[in-house]
């Protein structure tokens, strides 16, 4: 029974002072590493490289560094230099032990605690350098100063020798040398260029004219190096982000305004273009803040203010009761707000969203002094702004007419379920799983095969709408979506409610192929327009569909690669039969449930807001107007469909 509460005759337990555990050094970190770096798998092994280049961004952020070099050696192996002051290396005479070797073995050590080394740093958290020699296999630190050059090792986030001197130099620089352990990151230690170089360049972007070189030379006969520095600094990011997405601005010149008090720093660039959606990445300390804060709130109040202000100024509208809202304003904005600020006040250790007020403050006090200013010398520039942003509105009223028209025709009701659905018999969010599928023959495939009792088949037919090129009033009488939004019954965006959400997890079951990727875009682009708090929240998954059946006598497995497919076809001795699954569909229903919708033994992958992001980019590069971007983006990942069958 759904409500059954199952009794268990638990054995007896003490519970004493014996079993209180003291961790020594840095035994915390290697037992928790998740409390650190957030997850052991490919974002928190990524996290290792960002925290020590992190410290390198600190010393340009002091006046001291010019020059990173980030490399990715044979093995895996990551090598960061700097130019900076390096690290010093006297003696701590509390610890009884050189600076150097204090920062890289005790947490909550180094120079961003108000000890006057640094003024203004990303890691103020002040573990970073630490957390990583301990989640290393092995760690080594060389630190130019003082005319020598000084090295020490360590393993495991231990120091296996003593620092030394090995050379002499006249130069300054810290170069920090490490390998991930395997022992901790059991997933993989193999970085992903494209991720690094990504962080890498943001990095250039936020720090004008620092240069910033990266270098893969895991393969020496593919090496690759590139360099990165931007004298326009977040103004070129701006740009950079509208070119690569192939959107065509709507003026000229990006708008780039900059305000100091004390210590604090805000600045912000920001330039509309032709597409219809808000794009507003926000850093504090060169931290990109993910989940925002009180400086990317303070921006966006101050926006959609300064610009009613004008527009009532120079009767724009022709109601005088009107006022553009938020969404309006934004529509449309490529924007990156970076502040720098002491004591930054992060959420958590990963620096996902800032909590300073003060900094908040600032920005709304920068918008006011100087946007208002920008636009009375800009007239040209705001009117065009405004003109978009009011066209906006009534696109939205419009909207509003098409939900409430869908509200009283009951096309949103959650009483009126989509022919499409096949339900299940559980109501309990947290038991049950929605399968977004497409086709009917991979529905019908589904629905034969799940378990009725808490999964549910949802299929859809066709492309659904490219909402990239589509606003709210668009969504509305898609018989495409109508059907996604009326099953998961929370809404979309105004009227969202997670509280109501039908599914505690939502799956898409695409084909294995070019257009399952097509189909899964599509709708983690619309998760993350209209349903943001779905993926913030972690209910959006994907599954994971075998592409092969290598079977021999009674033995039988499902491969996922052509490597995977080969080992099983050599673990049988060879001339296997060999079924490739171009759909769903093909599979029968027993096959399908037993590779990719049994909970014991099914492969899926969870959706976190970065990659909606990354998916939502790649959308506006494919979907998009702008021919060139879309021809760059397919010859530089050609080689990756090369192996399916288009």
């Amino acid at each position: 029974m759904e409500n059954e509460i199952l009794e268990q005759n638990l054995p007896e337990s003490s519970y004493s002072e014996s079993d209180i555990q003291v961790l020594e050094g840095l035994e915390a970190v290697r037992k928790r590493p998740g409390m650190y770096i957030g997850s052991t798998g490919p974002r928190g092994l990524h996290h290792l490289v960002y925290e020590i280049v992190d410290n390198s961004i600190d010393e340009a952020l002091a006046g001291y560094c010019t020059h990173i070099e980030v490399e990715v050696l044979p093995g895996d192996i990551i090598s960061v230099r700097d130019n900076g002051r390096g690290i010093p290396v006297g003696m701590n005479e509390k610890l009884g032990l050189p600076a150097v070797t204090v920062v890289l073995t005790v947490l909550h050590a180094g120079g961003k605690f108000g000890g006057g080394g640094y003024k203004v740093a990303g890691g103020l958290h002040g573990v970073g350098s630490s957390v990583v020699n301990a989640l290393s296999e092995w760690l080594e630190v060389e630190v130019s100063r003082e005319g020598h050059i000084h090295h020490q090792r360590f393993e495991q986030g231990k120091a296996v020798t003593d620092l030394k001197i090995i050379g002499d130099t006249q130069e300054t620089g810290t170069l920090v040398r490490f390998k991930a352990d395997p022992a901790i990151f059991t997933e993989t230690t193999e970085y992903d260029f494209e991720t690094l170089q990504k962080r890498l360049r943001e990095q250039a972007f936020l720090n004008a004219g620092l240069q910033i070189t990266f270098s893969d030379r895991r393969d020496e006969a593919n090496s690759k190096s590139e360099e990165y520095c931007y004298e326009g600094g977040i103004s070129s990011f701006v740009e950079y982000l509208n070119k690569t997405r192939g959107y065509t601005a709507l003026h000229d010149e990006v708008i780039h305004i900059s305000l100091s008090d004390g210590e604090s720093t805000a600045e912000v660039a920001f330039q509309y273009n032709d597409s219809y959606n808000e794009n507003i990445i926000s850093f504090a300390n060169n931290m990109h803040t993910v989940d925002g804060g009180t400086h990317e709130d303070a921006f966006k109040r101050a926006i959609t203010r300064i610009f009613n202000d004008y527009a009532l100024k120079y009767k724009m509208f022709k109601d005088e009761k009107f006022r553009l809202k938020g969404d309006d304003v934004r529509e449309g904005i490529m924007a990156v707000v970076s502040v720098k600020l002491e004591d930054a006040q992060f959420e958590s250790q990963t620096k996902a969203k800032l909590g300073n007020t003060a900094i908040g403050t600032l920005v709304n006090k920068l918008l006011s002094e100087k946007l208002a200013d920008y636009l009375e010398e800009n007239p040209t520039t705001a009117k065009a702004i405004l003109n978009k942003s009011i066209n906006a509105a009534k696109v939205r009223e419009a909207a509003q007419k098409a939900r409430d028209n869908a509200r009283n025709s009951k096309k949103l009701s959650s009483f009126r379920m989509p022919e499409k659905l096949a339900d299940c018999i559980w109501s309990d969010p947290e038991r049950t799983e929605l399968f977004i599928v497409e086709g009917d023959s991979a529905g019908g495939s589904a629905i034969q095969g799940r378990k009725r009792d808490f999964q549910a088949i949802l299929s859809l037919w066709g492309k659904m709408l490219n909402v990239e090129k589509a606003r709210l009033d668009k969504v509305y009488t898609n018989d495409k979506l109508l059907p996604v939004v009326a099953s998961l019954g929370c809404g979309i965006g105004e009227d969202f409610d997670l509280s109501k959400l039908r599914y505690g997890k939502v799956i898409i079951m695409a084909d294995a192929d070019v257009d399952g990727s097509h189909i899964c875009t599509l709708l983690l682009t619309f998760f993350f327009r209209y349903m943001r708090p779905l993926i913030e929240e972690g209910h959006i998954y994907i599954a994971q569909p075998p592409l092969y059946r290598v079977s021999k006598a009674k033995q039988t497995f499902y491969a996922f690669s052509d490597e995977e497919r080969d080992a099983y076809i050599a673990q049988l001795g060879g001339n296997a039969d060999i079924q490739r699954y171009k759909g769903l569909g093909e599979m029968d229903p027993e096959q399908l449930f037993e590779t990719t919708m049994d909970p014991a033994t099914r492969t899926m992958l969870k959706v976190h807001m970065e990659d909606a992001q990354q998916a939502d980019e790649t959308f506006s590069i494919l979907m998009g107007d702008k021919v060139e971007p879309r021809r760059d983006f397919i010859e530089k990942n050609a080689q990756y469909v090369s192996n399916l069958d288009i």
